[in-house]
């Protein structure tokens, strides 16, 4: 079973597909099994890719399969979340945050999209 909206990235390739080029704005969690943090952030993803179905894209990176891509972001601390917008980074937070203080965040980016 496909969860619903929830993309993993682990390649160069797939990032082109399904984040740089993609027409809709693209959510990304990087995260890694043995983060804390980003296992309570993973449901809390999962909840906005229901509330944003069909507007927002999300994926998933785990930082241990992709670590050129966590390189080429500079992603230094997980979970780091950040908003793409035609392959242009538009919001980014890192750590753990609340629910709300991520829809803020896609809502931003939808506005100005």
């Amino acid at each position: 079973m496909i969860k619903m909206g929830l993309d993993h990235v682990s390649n160069a390739k797939d990032w082109q597909t399904k984040v740089v080029d993609s027409a809709k704005p693209v959510f990304v969690d990087f995260w890694a099994e043995w983060c804390g943090p980003c296992r309570m952030v993973g449901p809390v993803v999962e909840e906005l890719a229901k509330d944003y179905a069909g507007k927002v894209e999300f994926v998933k990176v785990n930082v241990d399969e992709a670590n050129e891509l966590a390189a080429k972001y500079n992603i230094f601390s997980i979970p780091t979340l950040m908003l793409l917008n035609k392959g242009q980074v538009v919001a980014q937070q890192v750590g753990a945050a609340s629910k709300e203080s991520y829809k803020n965040m896609i809502e931003r980016a939808l506005a100005n999209a």
